[in-house]
């Protein structure tokens, strides 16, 4: 048996905590966690039992130029129990998306500083 038995957080880089508060806490509807002064800004929220660390820090990597669909790049996939619900909210917040090319009920979309995010109904 592994001893590495589950994720306990995933950090992103992202550029304004107001802009991804409007998104993950906004849109997504997650919910603010208890963050230590680290000496930067930055959000944790919680994503069932586990985090989702967002650290405002200088970006290494290109934003620009990554693929249109986020299945072919790095990303985070989170479990949704309403895909349709999601759908509705990344409408109204005017968030473009793409539906998963595996067959799976799925779809990708990108936080304001470009991550790309899958939602996997019933997973």
């Amino acid at each position: 048996m592994a001893n590495v038995y589950s994720i306990h957080h995933v950090s992103l880089i992202i550029s304004s905590v107001e802009k991804s508060l409007e998104f993950y806490q906004g849109v997504l509807g997650l919910e603010l966690a208890e963050r230590p002064d680290l000496g930067f800004p930055g959000i944790w929220l919680t994503v069932g039992g586990q985090q989702l660390h967002l650290l405002a820090l200088p970006n290494p990597d290109p934003v620009s130029g990554r693929p249109l669909h986020g299945g072919r790049d790095r990303h985070l996939a989170l479990s949704v129990r309403d895909l349709d619900a999601l759908i509705l909210s990344l409408d109204e917040a005017g968030i473009t998306y793409t539906h998963s090319r595996s067959g799976r009920t799925a779809l990708f979309c990108r936080d304001p500083d470009g991550n790309a995010l899958e939602f996997i109904q019933g997973v």
